[in-house]
């Protein structure tokens, strides 16, 4: 079909608005709609999937190692709840006394930036983020020690020797309000709760002198460590966690909890974005563990 020379002028007017239409944005124009696009999928990365910590102390040496991030599976718990020996990150109750010091008013810029910052992952976070190794679900029995001096999840001796490197003393008495002692009383985990331990036991502040953890609090589970860039490696459930008889019937509330302890100061790693991501920092269970928001190693 042959079209006519009006067609022809009719079309011509549509194809250069065409070309108008898709001529490239200026860079000027266009940097700030992809950081804007940038930004927003890093908070909805962050809010939602994953975000990264950063360990500021040494409660979970040698496992986690101060410096390092973590990233941490934020999807998991919304499926399933948590299951002995894995990593977890989780806001701590009343009980967890905050790791940092209280500061003087940083003003109102300095507030701004902070609440900008950490929505990507790139401030600290709230004083109450730990992380701990998840040892007793609910309705298990938990306690140390047995005669060899391990601890025992509903009567089975756990060997611990992959991952924890520097344990509690035997010899000294178990204390309510600091958590030097490896010895405790059995503790038969609440409902809707975990009993988490560092591994470094000597220096964590944990459910053994703070006592249990709500399932709710849980922020997910760290299953990798991503840097420094040597130590990259996942973080795996110990093998020893792999035949533990089944947590009994959770007993109902009044059951026996572990001991108070406000001295803690753990801290859980915080986060640092990776560039689309999400990275925040949390604390560990150490006091005096610097300013960053930490998670309780």
């Amino acid at each position: 079909m042959v079209r006519s020379v009006d067609e022809e002028e009719d079309v011509e007017p549509w194809r250069r608005r065409v070309r108008r239409i898709r001529k490239p944005m200026p860079l000027w124009q266009e940097l700030p709609l992809l950081l804007v696009v940038a930004f927003c999928l890093a908070v909805l990365i962050r809010t939602f999937l994953l975000q990264a910590f950063f360990i500021p102390s040494g409660s979970m040496e040698d496992t986690l190692l101060i410096g390092d991030r973590v990233l941490v599976n934020k999807m998991i718990y919304n499926v399933r709840d948590p299951k002995r020996g894995e990593v977890v990150v989780f806001r701590g109750t009343d009980r967890w006394a905050p790791q940092l010091a209280t500061e003087p008013d940083p003003g109102l810029l300095a507030k701004v930036g902070r609440t900008v910052g950490d929505l990507v992952g790139v401030s600290r976070p709230g004083e109450k983020d730990f992380i701990k190794r998840v040892i007793g679900v609910p309705g298990d029995h938990v306690k140390c020690c047995d005669e060899q001096g391990r601890v025992t999840v509903n009567g089975v001796a756990l060997d611990e020797s992959s991952y924890v490197l520097q344990d509690s003393p035997l010899d000294l008495p178990p204390n309510p309000r600091e958590c030097r002692s490896r010895r405790f009383d059995e503790v038969v985990v609440p409902p809707g709760q975990i009993f988490v331990m560092g591994d470094h036991r000597l220096v964590s502040q944990d459910a053994r002198c703070q006592g249990p953890v709500p399932i709710d609090n849980v922020i997910g589970r760290a299953f990798v460590i991503v840097w420094p860039y040597a130590r990259w490696s996942s973080l795996p459930v110990p093998s020893t966690f792999d035949n533990l008889p089944r947590a009994v019937a959770a007993p109902a509330p009044g059951g026996a909890t572990p001991p108070v302890n406000s001295d803690t100061s753990g801290g859980m790693a915080l986060v640092v974005p990776i560039l689309g991501g999400l990275l925040t920092t949390a604390r560990s269970g150490r006091p005096g563990a610097g300013r960053h928001r930490r998670l309780d190693p």
